[in-house]
């Protein structure tokens, strides 16, 4: 049971998904701060300088005005979070589109490596060195 334990997570894919989780741990961190740090701040901008992230709609419950995002969540207020909820569509839209650029490069990575002729043809340039060496030594020969 051991033995098949150690061949399982020495398998290539195994490997292959710690890596994946480990790397999107770290870029999902870096999309959360485009997002927050660059994207929101201009969403903000256009709206009046409103922070995008701590828009909220009181559903039930008392929350004094002007209070934030996080203090209106610990008055125990029912609330309609809606600027975190677009935050976390944009963070997603942002964390695919960069997924499908990479698949897509890794695709015609693979792609190259199993068919190179398909990618990049021989093009004909004309005749090799040899070929017009031989051309003029049969032309000395006829006498030309």
């Amino acid at each position: 049971m051991i033995n098949e334990f150690k061949d399982f997570i020495a398998k290539g894919n195994v490997m292959d998904l710690a890596v994946g989780i480990i790397i999107g741990a770290a870029f999902t961190a870096i999309v959360t701060s485009v997002v927050g740090d660059l994207i929101n701040p201009v969403i903000g901008l256009v709206l009046g300088g409103v922070d995008f992230t701590s828009m909220y709609v009181v559903l039930s419950g008392d929350v004094p005005a002007g209070t934030g995002l996080e203090a209106a969540r610990a008055t125990g207020a029912a609330i309609f979070a809606y600027g975190a909820f677009i935050t976390a569509c944009i963070n997603f839209l942002i964390i695919a589109f960069v997924v499908f650029m990479l698949v897509k490069m890794v695709n015609r990575v693979k792609s190259v490596a199993e068919h190179p002729d398909d990618i990049a043809p021989e093009v004909k340039t004309g005749p090799s060195e040899l070929d017009v060496l031989l051309e003029i030594r049969d032309n000395l020969k006829r006498g030309a």
